[in-house]
């Protein structure tokens, strides 16, 4: 019990951290963000698994931004890689990208105007769940 609770105040600790860092933080737009995931980084999606069912950026990777803390080991390879985030808007993605920095993630960016814009952009999109 004593464990679950010590993570989930780091955790939080890590997403108050994460809000207040949020300004200034590297973004890209939609266009760019689809070119760094062809070349190899990783497209990670901060919203909830329902709005990602509802559409979503081909190849992405799903991890809630309330669950992206816990999970860090999932995506500890991009440590150094390139990493870009996306929500729904870009301001769950700019906490996200906060949150990794602070964990020591070289290379996140904020993808500007989140699924909204990538939609806009008439960049691919998909529906279903994660695949995991």
């Amino acid at each position: 019990m004593k464990s679950k609770l010590g993570r989930s105040l780091l955790a939080s600790a890590l997403l108050a951290l994460a809000a207040a860092a949020s300004a200034g933080l590297p973004a890209v737009n939609v266009k760019q963000a689809a070119a760094l995931q062809s070349s190899g980084a990783l497209l990670l999606d901060v919203r909830e698994a329902d709005e990602y069912a509802q559409g979503h950026a081909p190849g992405s990777t799903l991890i809630p931004l309330g669950q992206l803390a816990q999970r860090l080991k999932e995506i500890a390879p991009f440590k150094n890689q390139r990493v870009v985030l996306i929500c729904r808007s870009g301001r769950r993605s700019a906490q996200a990208t906060a949150l990794l920095e602070t964990a020591g993630f070289s290379a996140a960016s904020n993808i500007e105007g989140g699924m909204l814009a990538w939609q806009q952009a008439g960049l691919p999109v998909l529906t279903g769940a994660a695949s995991r």
